[in-house]
């Protein structure tokens, strides 16, 4: 069976489900979004974390067990001992040690990332491929979620540095009149695709992009998040993007000043639009729109 056919997989019931779900980088923002969704359905959840003070730090009230994905020793594997389903939301070039770690019949949820698509690889997308590739390659059972750009969980810095520039600059400069698409998800969505994947007896490895269902313009998504975090609109200066880079880097000793990398710079010169329907089909899934989306965040 292709590693990207998943309608042969089979369902069990989304509540209790056969036995605690481990969740590997349960201190990070979409870890931590999970982690509070299971144990609100009532399953039990072993948190797998780094460092115990930053998980002390969330107040979640559970007892993590402690494992460095950096370090070759034996810690994951007993973090992961006895683990009948796992679901890692950290970076993906950690897969082949997760799956070298777990238990021989345990069934996993991996997030990746559509910046595997990128035209500029990366570190991070040359990553995400490097575990994917390991994932459909080594015959366990499961899947490797790829979500858009994620906004809206507690503490991250999409949306909220981007309305901390548009608070400072009188218009918005950017690469091709920001003209490139984008296809924001929700955090909310995130932990819901994870959920509706973890209720899932998948049959071998697959994979699948989740994403928003609003595709807009980069321009229109910055408008967006101007209107939503109450700011006056800006107009849209079109720039080249070397003159972008060269300024984000002359940028970023400035204290206050939101930082932003040449290649994210880049990235706003490609698309990154996605068909959804397998993500609605398979999983049951239907995304906030970005408005509702943006309005949740900035009410906070």
């Amino acid at each position: 069976m292709p590693h990207d056919a998943i309608g042969s997989a089979r369902f069990i019931p989304a509540t209790g489900g056969p036995g605690p779900v481990h969740v590997v980088g349960a201190s990070g923002r979409s870890g931590q979004a999970l982690v509070r969704a299971l144990s609100a359905g009532g399953v039990t959840v072993v948190p797998v974390v780094r460092s115990a003070a930053r998980w002390a730090a969330t107040g979640i009230a559970l007892t993590p067990r402690l494992a460095d994905l950096e370090q070759h020793d034996d810690a994951l594997a007993l973090a992961l001992a006895g683990a009948g389903r796992i679901a890692s939301t950290v970076h993906a070039r950690y897969v082949g040690r997760i799956l070298q770690a777990a238990p021989a019949d345990a069934g996993f949820v991996f997030l990746g990332s559509t910046r595997k698509f990128t035209r500029w690889p990366d570190d991070h997308g040359n990553g995400v491929l490097a575990g994917e590739r390991a994932f459909l390659s080594s015959g366990r059972h499961g899947v490797m979620l790829h979500p858009t750009m994620i906004y809206g969980a507690e503490g991250e810095d999409n949306v909220q540095r981007l309305a901390a520039l548009l608070k400072r600059l009188p218009m918005v400069p950017l690469p091709g009149g920001g003209r490139a698409l984008v296809q924001p998800i929700h955090q909310s969505d995130v932990t819901a695709s994870v959920l509706a994947a973890l209720a899932r007896l998948w049959n071998g490895p697959h994979s699948l992009v989740i994403a928003g269902p609003d595709v807009v313009a980069y321009r229109q998504f910055a408008a967006a998040v101007a209107l939503a975090a109450g700011l006056p609109p800006r107009p849209v200066l079109r720039v080249p993007a070397w003159p972008l880079m060269l300024g984000a880097l002359l940028a970023r000793p400035i204290p206050g000043l939101p930082s932003i990398g040449p290649a994210e710079i880049r990235r706003l010169m490609e698309d990154k639009a996605f068909d959804i329907a397998p993500m609605r089909t398979e999983l049951g899934v239907a995304p906030i729109s970005l408005a509702e989306g943006l309005a949740r965040t900035f009410a906070r």
